[in-house]
């Protein structure tokens, strides 16, 4: 068994662009290639996270990426798991190097989501629904995820406010990421001010429609020597995964099992407890799934996970000192939907080895990713990063 590390990162801006996928690829790659040997000198497998095919009509994105980084006749395959397509593909890749199958995977993520604008990615999106029982209704995200949110507000003492705040304060970190989909910061005024998508949940409270890509490369720790081209290495401690119900109405709206579970198992992997995370990267697609994510992963009481936002001596009693979604999390980075997961790896990766400039944590050592594909846990991926070996 080898201890996976990741050696080097890279990630395109996020936005609407004209670029196309292979260019946002490129972008990435050049990132995280910059001080690492080729590609083709190293790279055993890759792993490609993406969501759907429609936005540019194109399979076979295994290939289509191997092919552009060099890497003729090194096996690479499309993963998918909706939005977790990301962290799956991280996931493949940690399970390559750990077993000794392959002693450096790279794991890229890819979405243009814009290429068909907000009708085909809703259309698209959808498809992660049940068909018979959801798609066939007409429902879609923002709806779905306003369930939870309605039945959150009903059961909790949140308040649309409180759901804002977290929106506010996830621009405040997008604002001091360079690649960030939204770099402005913005009010409570300005969220509760903005229009219903559908009650509760407003135009602020959504994640934007966003093109990205990602590259994370994991390699054992005897190459992660060899390359060197860090100064500090960040380990894969630990790795948990999970499903649930794909339809919403057979789970419980305001408890997120399939995270819990995911993280859970990250957690005993890695060998730590919830309040040994300085900093999560959680699937905040919507505001409502910051607030629940925290409870999932038990940072925070149930029903106190709205407080994400505020400063950790702030909080209630039983919440962790972690520090939310750095990056500006999916609601103001951007979320392109493929990268995501890998997008957090990337924050992570950043934070622990003090490359996160301005939205850097003191100290931070320990990170948690939460990556979910369809409503809320469908599919859930979990990754616990750590500074140095074992």
């Amino acid at each position: 068994m080898s201890d996976p590390h990741i050696v080097s990162v890279g990630l395109s801006p996020i936005g609407s662009t004209d670029l196309t996928g292979r260019d946002l690829f490129t972008a990435a790659m050049t990132e995280a290639f910059d001080g690492v040997p080729d590609p083709a000198e190293i790279v055993d497998a890759v792993y490609v996270g993406n969501q759907s095919e429609r936005y540019e009509h194109q399979i076979l994105y295994g290939t289509i990426l191997a092919e552009w980084c060099g890497l003729r006749f090194t096996p690479a395959e499309r993963v998918e798991a909706c939005a977790a397509a990301g962290a799956l593909a991280l996931r493949h890749a940690v399970r390559d190097v750990r077993t000794g199958t392959h002693d450096a995977v790279l794991a890229c993520g890819i979405e243009k989501m814009t290429a068909g604008g907000s009708a085909l990615a809703t259309e698209s999106l959808s498809a992660a629904f049940d068909r018979p029982l959801e798609q066939r209704s007409g429902v879609t995200a923002p709806s779905q995820y306003a369930l939870l949110a309605q039945r959150y507000l009903h059961e909790t003492d949140a308040t649309e406010a409180d759901l804002a705040r977290i929106a506010v304060k996830n621009h405040e970190n997008a604002a001091a990421n360079p690649r960030a989909h939204f770099g402005e910061e913005i009010d409570v005024e300005t969220v509760l001010g903005s229009e219903y998508v559908a009650r509760p949940l407003k135009l602020f409270d959504c994640a934007p429609i966003s093109d990205g890509a990602a590259a994370v490369l994991v390699a054992s720790e005897e190459v992660a020597s060899a390359v060197g081209s860090r100064a500090t290495s960040v380990r894969v401690a630990g790795s948990g995964a999970a499903t649930n119900n794909i339809g919403v109405a057979d789970r419980n709206l305001t408890v997120i099992e399939g995270a819990h579970v995911a993280t859970e198992r990250a957690y005993d992997g890695a060998g730590i407890d919830p309040e040994d995370v300085d900093v999560a990267e959680v699937h905040d697609a919507f505001t409502i799934s910051e607030a629940l994510l925290a409870e999932a992963a038990g940072f925070a009481p149930r029903g106190r996970g709205f407080e994400s936002s505020r400063p950790p001596a702030e909080r209630s009693d039983g919440w962790t000192n972690v520090r939310l979604s750095t990056s500006g999390g999916l609601k103001a980075r951007g979320h392109p939907i493929g990268a995501t997961g890998l997008a957090q790896a990337v924050e992570a990766y950043e934070q622990l080895t003090g490359r996160a400039g301005d939205r850097q944590v003191p100290g931070a050592d320990t990170a948690l990713l939460i990556n979910e594909g369809g409503v809320a846990d469908a599919a859930t991926v979990a990754h616990v990063l750590t500074v140095g070996g074992t």
